[in-house]
């Protein structure tokens, strides 16, 4: 097993994790220093927190010219413009538009003033992807991208793969909380437990999966209080504002992508509508825990 856990006084970077099993010690070493240099190649492709990434030169120029990025994001951002639309914009990049102006380390959220100028600009719709010419372009003044809600999955779904190319058959690949898991835990299944969202160390459920991906969203990730008020990270894309209606999502389906961009839809769903999305979409489970804590499962 091999942590990649640069930068870890800052909550905001997710340790990134493999495990695997080889009968060879220096093919494993091989494909472990593969997959964590393809962790830090995105990083440096889609982090927000770096001013010379290629995510932050979109977000500074994408308005006043289509910004040239790197087919990788061209990917990703093609596949938040999918979840956006399978989920009518409760799952949409641009929320970031209204997003930076929340810092949670200095607990600092923005007006009511500040949320009502930026808003016109979280809309996915006026997100212009041109894949042939490799190119972003934003058509509002004010628009920003995040693609934190999806870019880990994508990036464990990538890490797999390439455990894959050198034999691995069992293995485990984590970025913060989102895990593919490759075969079983060599015969029996691999038991993940989901955190309770109230309790440091607890878990609400275990469950044996192999072969499969989950993720969990939860409102104690990156958060502060005030007056009553529980701001997170994730937020309504129409509101501008963390929901309140459940406090962790978790789902299970057959790619880290699918349940990391699935799990921030249904949390801003609540249970009823969540639940209802998960049928529709079909070949997803989820786990929710509600406000008050009740644990809701799907079929």
């Amino acid at each position: 097993t091999l942590n990649l856990q640069d930068q870890l006084l800052d909550k905001d970077v997710p340790i990134v994790a493999a495990t695997l099993w080889s009968e060879d010690p220096q093919l494993a070493a091989r494909a472990m220093d593969a997959v964590m240099a393809d962790m830090r190649r995105t990083d440096e492709l889609m982090s927000t927190y770096k001013p010379e990434s290629q995510l932050s030169q979109v977000n500074a120029q994408a308005y006043e010219r289509p910004v040239e990025v790197d087919a990788d994001i061209i990917d990703v951002v093609e596949k938040s413009i999918e979840y956006s639309r399978l989920s009518d914009g409760a799952f949409d990049v641009t929320y970031a538009s209204v997003g930076y102006l929340y810092d949670y380390r200095t607990h600092a959220h923005p007006s009511d003033a500040q949320i009502a100028a930026a808003l016109p600009g979280v809309d996915y719709r006026q997100l212009r992807v041109d894949r042939e010419a490799g190119t972003i372009r934003f058509m509002r003044p004010g628009m920003r991208i995040d693609l934190g809600g999806i870019a880990k999955g994508w990036a464990v779904d990538r890490g797999v793969a390439i455990l894959q190319q050198f034999g691995i058959e069992h293995a485990m690949v984590n970025a913060g909380g989102d895990t593919r898991l490759l075969g079983d835990r060599l015969g029996k299944p691999w038991v993940v437990g989901i955190r309770d969202p109230r309790k440091d160390g607890a878990v609400v459920a275990r469950i044996p999966l192999q072969d499969e991906a989950l993720s969990t969203s939860g409102d104690y990730e990156r958060y502060f209080e005030e007056d009553g008020v529980r701001y997170h990270h994730i937020l309504v894309p129409g509101t501008g504002r963390s929901p309140s209606l459940v406090r962790s999502v978790t789902i299970i389906a057959p790619t880290a992508t699918q349940t990391d961009g699935l799990s921030k839809p249904v949390f801003i769903l609540g249970v009823q509508r969540g639940m209802e999305f998960v049928k529709r979409v079909g070949g997803v489970e989820a786990v929710i825990v509600d406000n008050e804590g009740q644990i809701f499962y799907s079929q």
